[in-house]
């Protein structure tokens, strides 16, 4: 027996209805707030990624599926949707006439990394982006429609964590001290920590090894380094949410693993799913664009992880299945063909249906509509056939009525959709 890769899952009927309940919703949220849905291929040029991530990230020098096509070209199966959104962005110009835009996607990224609770190689993401716009109302709104998000799917025990990652003009002082402390530090720090302390010291505070975290414990804080700007937008963003009633924590040691980010980065903690806390994040990015050759244009964003939100999602995917409104149940071939095309052309009404297409006794097909959670069985067989009519019953209060034969299609969907 063929097996599935290990980090990869299926999504089985049982648990989809509660990955199409979280899709609806966030589509329904997000929709209502300008954003507009994009698709983006599976499959980038590999440059994409290493300009955008950058170099000195675990996605980039472990963790991406990246191979030679046939053609000889490096491609990647993409890791995260941010830089293909903004690459798309810029290729097919949507920043003119008006460069604000709003964009979605929800889709399978790809990363070969260790698979655990609620990690896995190929996994989803909700991507919501808002390109153009240089406000820190706009990274407010994102953290706001979040926490939005997940009240609707009953999600406990959440946190909206901010910081700032400063700008270019502020960012160098701090990237300073840090160097400093963690030159004191450097015998305790991990390989990598060790390696990116240099080049990329800011890496270091998003490490996750308890040695690391530890020798961070004195380290600098980024908030003692704002400019006079990145202070002013970030003390906007909380305003913004008290406003709005968003409780949230002031996180220092709050970096985003992805070199792309600056200013304003937030993410949604959660204790329901043990060391990996995270279930959301994002920030600003104000430089990427420019970066992947468009204009200069700032951006912000997040990323939801589908499958971590659906662990924790308050729903029962028990009371989201889908039942059907009818149940047709035939006796004999005849009944059988007849009650096909009815099936046929109530589904195409918009009547939920189901059939037994196999020889089942009537009793054994009732039991089938009961078990499917059905509302009404209409019931035919060869008697039911010479006589012009056919049963239709209904299944909470077990009455049944009578139903003529001709013009049955119109009589039942008038009779179900009252």
């Amino acid at each position: 027996m063929i097996q599935l890769i290990r980090g990869f899952k299926d999504i089985l009927p049982g648990e989809v209805e509660l990955w199409q309940k979280i899709e609806r919703e966030a589509r329904e949220l997000l929709e209502r707030f300008g954003f507009r849905e994009i698709r983006i291929p599976v499959l980038e040029k590999t440059e994409l990624f290493r300009r955008s991530i950058g170099e000195d990230t675990d996605i980039v020098e472990k963790e991406m599926y990246t191979f030679a096509d046939r053609g000889g070209e490096t491609v990647t199966m993409r890791p995260e949707a941010t830089a293909s959104i903004v690459r798309a962005y810029i290729q097919h110009k949507l920043y003119a006439p008006d460069p604000a835009r709003r964009l979605y996607m929800v889709g399978p990224m790809f990363r070969r990394e260790r698979p655990q609770k609620g990690r896995y190689r190929q996994f989803y993401q909700i991507d919501a982006e808002i390109l153009g716009v240089a406000s820190p109302l706009a990274d407010a709104e994102l953290v706001f429609l979040l926490t939005s998000l997940f009240r609707r799917l009953s999600v406990a025990d959440v946190e909206a964590h901010v910081n700032s990652l400063g700008c270019a003009a502020c960012r160098p002082s701090f990237r300073h001290a840090l160097q400093e402390m963690l030159a004191s530090v450097s015998d305790r720090l991990c390989e990598d920590c060790s390696r990116r302390r240099s080049r990329n010291p800011l890496r270091v505070l998003d490490c996750k090894v308890p040695e690391c975290r530890a020798a961070l414990a004195a380290a600098p804080s980024i908030l003692d380094h704002l400019c006079t700007d990145c202070r002013r937008d970030f003390d906007l963003l909380q305003n913004a949410l008290a406003a709005l009633g968003v409780p949230y924590v002031v996180d220092p040691r709050l970096v985003r693993g992805l070199d792309y980010y600056t200013r304003a980065t937030f993410e949604i903690q959660t204790g329901a799913l043990g060391a990996q806390s995270a279930v959301a994040g994002g920030g600003r990015y104000d430089r990427l664009i420019a970066e992947l050759g468009g204009p200069d244009l700032p951006a912000t964003g997040f990323a939801i992880g589908f499958d971590r939100l659906a662990e924790i999602a308050g729903l029962n995917p028990e009371e989201l299945r889908p039942q059907p409104d009818l149940f047709l149940a035939a006796l004999g071939a005849r009944a059988r063909q007849a009650a096909f095309a009815w099936y046929c052309r109530l589904g195409e009404r918009g009547i939920r249906v189901a059939m037994e297409f196999g020889e089942k006794s009537l009793k054994s097909q009732l039991k089938a509509a009961d078990r499917e959670g059905a509302a009404w069985v209409l019931m035919v067989g060869e008697e039911e056939l010479a006589r012009g009519t056919a049963s239709l019953r209904d299944m909470r209060s077990k009455r049944q009525r009578e139903v003529p034969l001709a013009g049955l299609v119109d009589r039942v969907a008038a009779m179900l959709t009252e």
